[in-house]
């Protein structure tokens, strides 16, 4: 997560999402960085509109949290239902990362 987080972090600051760049980033925050972990996630990113991802994602992440907090007030509810909710609000959360990926 690191990684993504730095590319979000770059393109925020107007910099550009490039591998020498991520691992700088990463270094500066006490992190080791691998190189060949830079040069996948820099790859994967072209193409990508970041700006749109990070809209997306955004956007995706209130509705995933909003589920665990309906389960909450229904206390009637059984144990079971309750981790079967919990297990898709994470689906949907990991769905609206998957777009940063294209």
């Amino acid at each position: 997560m690191e990684y993504v987080y730095t590319a979000m972090l770059l393109h925020s600051a107007g910099t550009k999402v490039d591998a020498k760049s991520v691992e700088k980033v990463l270094k500066a925050a006490g992190i080791k960085a691998e190189k060949s972990r830079a040069e996948a996630l820099v790859a994967s990113l072209e193409g990508v509109d970041i700006e749109e991802a990070m809209a997306t994602a955004a956007v995706a992440a209130p509705v995933a949290g909003a589920v665990p907090a309906a389960a909450a007030s229904s206390e009637e509810a059984p144990a079971e239902e309750e981790e079967k909710e919990e297990e898709v609000s994470e689906e949907d959360a990991v769905s609206g990362l998957g777009a940063l990926f294209g």
